[in-house]
């Protein structure tokens, strides 16, 4: 392979080509381009520089379309995992609701346990009075046979 040339030298007088361009990088990007006897020897013959520029042109445009196949690919993934976290938020939804009712008819019967407790008490003390005033002491049994 022949050395890397000034680019003023290449362009005024070129030297028979001689090295192997088969053996050359195609998929790099332009900017990573940096073979310079590629590029001297594409220069020397514009036949070999039009064809590499249609294989270069060529392979960036399938480079580019995997790359749009594989953003359509992820786009369609993440679409999925949102339908899917959607799906679960609203299932999570759905069962902090029936909780919240739960909360809520255990709040309303432990109300109602709350009130017929102290009514109970209520009238316990009621009756235990009226026996006290009728002679009752505690811990004490009449027999009335």
């Amino acid at each position: 392979m022949a050395g890397p040339r000034p680019l003023a030298s290449s362009v005024a007088a070129c030297d028979p080509c001689v090295c192997d361009c088969s053996f050359q990088p195609f998929l790099a990007l332009p900017e990573e381009l940096s073979n310079v006897s590629l590029t001297d020897c594409a220069k020397r013959d514009r036949e070999v520089s039009e064809e590499m520029e249609k294989n270069f042109i060529d392979l960036l445009s399938e480079e580019l379309k995997l790359r749009e196949a594989e953003a359509a690919e992820s786009q369609r993934r993440g679409d999925l995992m949102l339908l899917e976290a959607k799906k679960m938020a609203s299932q999570f939804l759905k069962e902090a609701e029936k909780c919240n009712s739960g909360m809520d008819t255990c709040e309303e019967a432990r109300e109602k346990a709350e009130a017929a407790l102290i009514e109970q008490r209520r009238l316990t003390y009621m009756w235990e009075l009226r026996a006290r005033q009728r002679g009752w002491k505690e811990g004490r049994v009449k027999s009335h046979v």
